[in-house]
Order: C-alpha cells, then structure tokens, then sequence
C-alpha cells in the first residue's frame, strides 16, 4: 500500500510536470493571481488619497471677531504677544492647478493656511479665494512652483448618487496620513435642526461611516473613486450618523464661487455650468460686459483667446489670466460658430451697476483718518442721481459695513461685494449694513443702520 501511495502521488507530479511542459503560462497565471484584499474598496481608497490633504491654520487674537473691541481697548498691545490660535481639518484638490475645497469653518478667520500633501513635501502655503457661507464651502488656492501639477479627485455628475449604495470618507486630520471610514449612503434629504446651532443647509447626505471633526472639509467617495459630497459634520444626538455636502451643492456652489472675477478685480459677468465635459454659459450679470457683447445664456464656448478650455475651471482661468481686459470667446449658438469679444470692466462698475453706488475700497490710511480699526468695507465715493441708493437716503462718506450678513473671512470689500450682487437677480433686495460718521463737537462717532436696497 505505501509503494502504491508512493507511485501514486510519483504519478500526479508527473501529470502536473508534463501540463507545465505544454503550457507554461499555466505557472505564471497561478503567480499572477489577484490578491483577494484589493478589492474595490481599497482601489478607489488608493485613487484618492493623493487628492486629500491636511490643513493647519493660524490665527492671531487680533483676527478674532469675538470681543476684539474690548480686548483691544482694557489690553492695547498686549495682545500682540498672546500666542496664535491653531486648528486643523481637511480638504480635496479639485483641479491639478492647485484648487482645493473645504469647509469654512475650517479656516474662517485665519490670518495662515497651510496645506500638507499625502506625501513627504513640506507643508504649501494656501490662499483663501472667496466662500459661501450658505454651504459651508471655501475655496483655496495652493501657492506652487511655475509648472507644478497636483493630483485632483474626479467629482460625480450632480445627482450621481445611490441610496444604499457603499460610500468611504476620507480626511487628513492631523497631518499624519489619511484617515478612511466606510458606510452607506443612509439619505439623500436629511436636514438638520437649526435650533440646535447648526447650518440649514438643505438635503444633506447622511452616511452611517465615521466623520470625525478633524475629517470636515474632506471627500465622502462612491467605489468609483469619485466624490459625491464633502464631510461636514457629526451628529451628536446618534451615534454612527454624519453628514455630507451633496455633490449637486458643491457644484452650484462652485459655480458662484469659480468665476473670473476671484483672482482679478476686473468684471467678466458671466458664469459656466460647472459639467464634466461641457462648457455652457449658465448666467450673465445684467449690464455686464459679457452682456454687452452679445454672449447668451446656452451659448456653448469652445474656445477662449484661442484656447479649448479642458473644463469650468480652466475657462475661469483663461478669461482672468487675459493679458488685456479683452477676451475673445468662439462659441457654437444653436449649432452655428460665432466669435465674441468681451471687453471686461473694473469690479466697482458692477456694484454701480447694479446699486447706483460707487464705491472704493478702504485703505488702512482712510481707516484710520475716520477712527477706524479695520479696513473691512466699502466707502460709498458718489451716489447716482435716481437710483434707489439716492431714494434710500445713502449718502457719500457712508460705510458699507456688510451686505445680507456676508461673512467672507471677516472682510467685506470690492471683490466679494461685487461677486455677490452679481448672483442676484434684477428686483430682488439686499440688506446693507451702514456707518455713518456723526460729529458732536470735536468728537466724531459712528452711527449703525440698515437700508433695504432694491438691486436692479
């Protein structure tokens, strides 16, 4: 029996030497077999991951809002020397150019971003372009090297989303490497309670996957890779819920917030549909230049000075980026070509336009010539004879402290003034907030009102 057993497994080297002997390929398909651990899951956890990073911020006592007057006043420059306020949270890269998305409240007010990568370069200085507050999203710019490229995450289409389906969320908090959690997709119109002090911000994406506070600001993923919102917050009131900013938000905001006017202060007033693979004008500012030229709502732009624009953002871009305040558009208009050129304006003549005012900016010299501690605001230059700024009773020397509530890091000036009037549509109103400069004697003190101002 043991020399049967012998021969026998003797027999079936034999048979298995010989199978090898015709086929080879027979080895090296056994070798190359996948590893059952790299499932989809890790995959797309592997795409992503160089599109995540940390964020550090720094922030003096002097930027703090909160109780600034007082401090200053009982403590003059003692608060010079009080050590910077440090936080930190987490962004995605959205465009290879250095574009990265996060939540506000992750580096509202700071005076210092910094922006750590998943690999071993030093931490990038970040500047902030401009936030909606309405989202909870900001927008940040990495300062690189002439040439320099950047791993960006691939988003969704906007209502690309499945209930039920698996999701990941994944956060840099700490600086320390990539933080992943998995869930599903537990719903698509969760809202939360604004009693409770957070943000109402509509449909909200609920995921039972861990979001820890350091993970705001980061990617919540599909097993594709592809990110279907930004993790915002936890509930504190359940244990395993948190929530998203939908993609479908991201997108219209980024549609408000990505506009040629961010990095130049000149005015284009027309905007795109943020899509993957189109380029479509979606708005134009009443007595914009783009409106001036003929551009129309639909038209579908395939060149820019003589560029095809790969997408939104880089068509942003090319229009900001325009050595002269001229820019020529091709386009395609119910299936027809056609070249339009733009002549763009400085950003003041939009707040004129749609407000009668003009304003300039305040400088840290008209600051102090009023007794003013900040150069947040707009001084109102001239007043348009007829326009509803007049019949509101504003006056030259008035201060725009702040429209509707703006909160954009703590400064209200011509950029963001003239970007958030030019979303709004012809008729509706705005809430400006106004100092006025009252002189009793020798003294000079200010007087805080409100004027409701009808755009037009």
């Amino acid at each position: 029996m043991i020399m049967q057993s012998h021969l026998f497994q003797s027999a079936k080297a034999c048979v298995a030497l010989a199978l090898l002997l015709v086929n080879p390929s027979l080895s090296s398909a056994a070798a190359a077999a996948p590893d059952i651990r790299r499932d989809e899951v890790v995959i797309a956890v592997e795409r992503v991951t160089p599109c995540v990073v940390n964020i550090a911020t720094k922030t003096t006592i002097e930027r703090q809002r909160l109780y600034y007057d007082w401090i200053r006043k009982t403590w003059g420059t003692i608060i010079q020397k009080l050590p910077p306020q440090t936080s930190a949270g987490s962004g995605v890269i959205i465009d290879d150019e250095g574009y990265v998305l996060t939540n506000i409240h992750v580096v509202d007010g700071a005076n210092e971003i910094w922006v750590k990568l998943w690999d071993d370069r030093p931490p990038i200085r970040a500047i902030p372009l401009v936030g909606a507050t309405s989202s909870d999203l900001a927008l940040l710019k990495l300062e690189k090297k002439p040439g320099e490229k950047f791993q960006s995450i691939k988003m969704a289409a906007p209502d690309d989303v499945l209930l039920g389906e698996t999701v990941l969320a994944l956060g840099n908090p700490f600086g320390l490497g990539g933080s992943v959690s998995r869930g599903i997709l537990s719903s698509m119109v969760r809202r939360m309670n604004p009693e409770a002090g957070a943000l109402e911000i509509p449909d909200w994406l609920q995921t039972d996957a861990a979001i820890n506070p350091g993970n705001s600001g980061g990617p919540l993923i599909n097993l594709r890779g592809e990110m279907i919102g930004i993790n915002v917050a936890v509930s504190e009131e359940g244990q395993g819920i948190g929530f998203a900013i939908p993609i479908k938000r991201v997108w219209e905001t980024l549609q408000v917030l990505f506009t040629p006017e961010i990095s130049k202060e000149r005015w284009f007033g027309a905007r795109f549909v943020p899509g993957i693979n189109s380029l479509t004008v979606l708005y134009i500012d009443r007595g914009s230049p783009a409106a001036k030229s003929g551009l129309a709502v639909g038209d579908q732009v395939t060149a820019i000075n003589g560029k095809s624009p790969r997408n939104f953002i880089e068509a942003n871009e090319l229009i900001a980026g325009a050595a002269r305040d001229e820019v020529s558009l091709s386009i395609r208009r119910a299936g027809q070509p056609k070249v339009i050129t733009v002549q763009m304006l400085p950003l003041a003549d939009q707040i004129k336009a749609r407000t009668g005012l003009t304003v300039q900016a305040m400088t840290p010299d008209l600051a102090g010539a009023m007794g003013l501690d900040t150069v947040s605001g707009l001084l109102i230059a001239d007043v348009e004879k007829g326009s509803a700024a007049q019949l509101a009773d504003l006056k030259k020397g008035y201060l725009i402290a702040n429209i509707d509530g703006m909160n954009n890091g703590g400064k209200m000036d011509i950029l963001n003034a003239a970007r958030y009037l030019g979303g709004k549509p012809a008729g509706e109103r705005v809430k400006l907030t106004v100092l006025a400069q009252v002189q009793r004697g020798s003294l000079a003190t200010f007087r805080q009102g409100s004027v409701d101002l009808k755009i037009r």
